[in-house]
């Protein structure tokens, strides 16, 4: 199980997340701010739980490119 979170009020819209886990991230139109794709929003934590171990890694690449620290990731 990977756990995914986004912390999106702090995202500065560098990019990095959606260039590294396109299939996770997408950068909005409306406002330029990274989205956690299929997550749900928790007082501003938006969070994913996907079975797919597959998506690790990419993810954990996002979370250190992140300049401003606003994502985690978790392996259970």
């Amino acid at each position: 199980m990977v756990i995914i979170t986004l912390q999106r009020k702090k995202c500065i819209g560098c990019n990095y997340c959606v260039e590294l886990a396109p299939k996770q991230f997408q950068m909005s139109k409306k406002d330029g701010k990274s989205v956690l794709l299929h997550s749900k929003d928790k007082k501003g934590f938006f969070t994913i739980k996907s079975p797919d171990d597959s998506i690790f890694e990419n993810a954990l690449k996002a979370k250190e490119a992140c300049p401003v620290n606003i994502i985690s990731v978790k392996e259970n």
